[in-house]
């Protein structure tokens, strides 16, 4: 791979259809992650085998836990004459074989293209007595050749709200999160700081528990962790929603105001002080909660840590590329720390939206900022070449970049397959500022030392 991207060139020649080294992967991968977020669930993927090995093998790899789901083994039969029985066998034989609370059913390119009816396909499976008094089935439609593993996962999160939110009854006095495509410590984190505020929440999805959980000796088909289908039919009756991140929970969130009128806030993800403070204030505004001492002190913390820093950075040449709600928070945070990201890419097609944000965001730094969405990675090292950064933010598919230019890399987004702590330590909220700063402290201080010659090689710096 590095050996390829040796004949990288220089000169950019414009591409309308032809993406080489993409920078993002497809929708079911994002509706299975999502699927995984709510308590007894088992994601199933309508379409051929390998569809399914390949989604799970994806996530199985990012969080190195054993991912779980069905598949309706479309065979050439399947895809000629359409895979409804498939799904009405699959549908009765995993809710007999392993008891799932919810199946949540997203389509692939193969369904989707001979025009595969989902819903009707769930409805007539209920009305035969396949699915259990008392159990569920959720769907979206996630065709992997439009949008990107972003796109299925904000359909699924419609998808679920829709199939199981129930008409409003009574106000429970909770405040709907949709914490967006993060890590599953991430959405812990925000939780977190909502409970420390004292606000009750329901998070949809909620994968902490789940593709983060514990290793306890005791095989668990469905971890303890996850929103429940209890939370989700009681998310109608609450007094607000926070949905964090544009592309990948703004439907959702609009959905609630739509149908429940539940009102909704969309923000950036939480990630740096700016976007944190604005996710601690509408949580503040919305459940007219104040803002404890406790989590001053680690706002205070993070500040201490930007000014204690602020030499390492400043100035500093970044290019970033991932998912769209990522970037946009991560440009905030690093534009605050006096940064310039310089290339930043997103795979996702996020339309003039997001390059507006990124140049509204990075107006006033004083550096020519460029700026893709439905790039890919070729683009991104074509940029690099012309104008070396720094550093690089990024998955681990960015690390043939990074060698190949010798630019130090720090990890973030999606897919990380080789190395730990994502799933762990969160980059949301005010502690997940503080430990990307040390990520990028020490990248930047590492590189330093490596080429630091013996008469400038300090023990301090």
């Amino acid at each position: 791979m590095s050996t390829l991207l040796r004949h990288t060139p220089v000169e950019i020649t414009e591409r309308q259809a032809l993406s080489i080294n993409p920078a993002k992967t497809c929708q079911p991968i994002g509706a299975m992650y999502a699927s995984l977020g709510i308590h007894g669930c088992l994601p199933h993927s309508h379409g051929s085998q390998g569809c399914c090995a390949y989604h799970r093998s994806a996530l199985t790899r990012h969080y190195k836990e054993p991912i779980s789901a069905g598949t309706s083994s479309f065979t050439e039969g399947s895809s000629v004459f359409g895979g409804q029985s498939n799904l009405l066998a699959a549908i009765q034989n995993m809710f007999t074989v392993y008891e799932p609370e919810v199946i949540a059913v997203h389509t692939t390119c193969l369904s989707e293209t001979i025009g595969d009816d989902v819903p009707q396909i769930v409805d007539k499976a209920d009305k035969e007595g396949k699915i259990p008094a008392g159990k569920h089935v959720v769907s979206a439609s996630t065709p992997s050749y439009v949008g990107s593993h972003v796109t299925g996962f904000a359909n699924m999160v419609k998808g679920m709200i829709k199939g199981l939110a129930k008409p409003k009854t009574k106000p429970n006095g909770k405040v709907n999160i949709l914490p967006g495509y993060v890590e599953p410590s991430d959405m812990a984190e925000v939780k977190r700081l909502a409970k420390m505020m004292g606000v009750k929440t329901i998070c949809i999805p909620d994968t902490s528990g789940v593709t983060n959980g514990p290793l306890t000796g005791e095989y668990k088909m469905y971890p303890d962790g996850g929103v429940t289908v209890a939370e989700l039919q009681d998310c109608s009756n609450s007094k607000g929603t926070i949905a964090m991140g544009f592309w990948a929970s703004a439907d959702g969130a609009r959905y609630l105001d739509t149908e429940y009128k539940v009102p909704c806030s969309i923000l950036e993800l939480p990630i740096g002080l700016g976007c944190t403070d604005a996710y601690v204030d509408a949580l503040r505004t919305i459940a007219g909660a104040a803002v404890p001492k406790e989590i001053e002190f680690e706002r205070g913390q993070l500040v201490d840590m930007i000014s204690d820093y602020h030499q390492y950075f400043y100035r500093k040449k970044v290019a970033l590329v991932g998912d769209p709600d990522q970037l946009v928070a991560l440009t905030d945070f690093l534009v605050s720390l006096d940064m310039l990201p310089i290339h930043i890419v997103t795979g996702s097609p996020a339309g003039k939206r997001f390059v507006g944000k990124i140049d509204e965001i990075t107006k006033d730094i004083g550096y020519k900022v460029n700026v893709r969405e439905h790039g890919d990675m070729f683009l991104l090292h074509q940029w690099i070449k012309q104008d070396k950064p720094d550093l690089i933010i990024g998955n681990s598919y960015a690390k043939y970049i990074a060698r190949d230019e010798d630019i130090p890399l720090v990890r973030h987004g999606f897919p990380i397959v080789d190395r730990v702590g994502h799933q762990y330590f969160p980059t949301t909220g005010y502690r997940g500022g503080m430990r990307l700063i040390e990520k990028i402290v020490d990248a930047l201080l590492t590189r330093t030392e490596r080429d630091a010659p013996v008469e400038t090689f300090e023990l301090v710096f």
